[in-house]
């Protein structure tokens, strides 16, 4: 007997669409954007009833607004998390989950594979407020448990890494710091959000900036942090109120949008990147070609066990240095060269002075980032077109 759609284990892609919207008293089909900075109340007894949390309402939009409503309930259905909130950008969803978990005198270990701007949050900032820090090689285990001290608090990494797509053993690594008491904090940009549930494998905190596959289409910036609601609501929520790295409403309306597409459009780009990969290993000009959807990736093994396909974004190297990368990244046309990522559009970066301009020649070095080193997030494009445009730029380097 068919059930009432309440009865129905509905899939993530029809949530996307449909959970969590609100309509207005015009019952308009896409959901309405919410541009208001404050709420008007009937009273004043009212008033003081919603500041004192009596009532629900909305009160001011640096605390909360319809759009970020909803679509904080569309994320928590696809990360399978009790609570989320929206930040204006991933860098502050970054920083505050980890901020709103130490205090002066704490530890953090985070890995030495990430991206340039959360190496500066951990090794430049956090130490300014007496909150000590210790990097250690990312797919190292062994490290992390070394690095563990009677203070740490918090373990901070991403995977796949960027840019050399290094994969991290989650649930190895949440294991360690669960017999330990310390949270794991993990950005999952990289692996989308629906490829990768970090929630499942033992992390505590899973962030996302928006920017990137969310929207999707080069559009808006933003980020989200998922967890438990003991911490989401009663500990970073007042975080973010009383400092105000708010997302816009219109922004958030624009990532609801995005998330009705997430699906459709990952899946096209992960078999974009796999058929790219096995084509740039047929060139001889390119030195070493990096997935973790190959069996040649060396942490395959793992890739298979937590992750869903290989991702969108392909690292490869081209034979010689910085003159023949660029000569390369000049010559390609409908590839754009762009340090964003998770757009509709290829996009490629040379990371070495891009996303990774600020690191260390030595920790370039350790982690494998070359002057040859590109990174390409693959789009939307027909994969007949994304590789003649690849195999016409390539030519210039032979």
């Amino acid at each position: 007997m068919a059930k009432k759609l309440k009865e129905r284990n509905l899939n993530i892609q029809t949530k996307f669409i449909h959970d969590g919207s609100l309509r207005s008293q015009n019952n308009e089909t896409s959901e309405a954007i919410y541009l208001t900075s404050g709420y008007v109340y009937n009273s004043a007894e009212e008033a003081e009833a919603r500041f004192n949390g009596e009532i629900d309402g909305y009160i001011y939009s640096r605390y909360s607004n319809p759009n970020l409503s909803m679509l904080q309930k569309k994320l928590c259905e696809m990360e399978g998390a009790e609570a989320a909130r929206l930040t204006a950008s991933g860098m502050a969803a970054v920083f505050w989950s980890l901020f709103s978990n130490v205090k002066a005198g704490d530890h953090i270990v985070g890995a030495d594979a990430i991206f340039g701007s959360c190496l500066s949050i951990l090794k430049d900032i956090l130490p300014n407020y007496g909150i000590e820090v210790t990097i250690v090689r990312a797919t190292n285990i062994e490290a992390w448990k070394k690095a563990i001290k009677k203070n740490t608090k918090v373990f901070f990494f991403e995977t796949p890494t960027n840019p050399m797509l290094e994969i991290l053993d989650i649930k190895a690594i949440s294991d360690i710091a669960k017999e330990n008491g310390i949270k794991v904090i993990i950005d999952n940009v990289f692996a989308t959000p629906l490829r990768q549930r970090p929630l499942e494998l033992g992390a505590d905190i899973v962030i996302y900036s928006a920017t990137k596959h969310i929207d999707g289409q080069g559009r808006c910036l933003g980020g989200v942090i998922l967890g438990e609601a003991e911490f989401i609501e009663n500990k970073l929520h007042d975080y973010l109120k009383h400092t105000g790295p708010a997302l816009s409403p219109f922004n958030a309306w624009v990532m609801m949008k995005g998330l009705e597409t997430l699906g459709v459009r990952t899946d096209r780009q992960i078999e974009n990147a796999n058929l790219i990969a096995k084509h740039l290993k047929t060139l001889t000009e390119v030195s070493q070609v990096i997935y973790p959807g190959h069996r040649d990736h060396p942490q395959f093994e793992i890739a298979q066990k937590q992750m869903s396909g290989g991702g969108p974004l392909v690292t490869f190297k081209i034979k010689g240095g910085k003159q023949e990368a660029f000569s390369f990244l000049n010559k390609l046309e409908i590839i754009k060269i762009s340090n964003n990522l998770g757009d509709t559009k290829s996009l490629i970066t040379h990371p070495s002075t891009t996303t990774h301009r600020s690191v260390s020649a030595e920790d370039k070095a350790v982690l494998g980032i070359t002057d040859n080193t590109l990174r390409l997030s693959v789009g939307l494009e027909d994969i007949s077109d994304i590789i003649d445009d690849l195999n016409f730029a390539i030519s210039v380097v032979k």
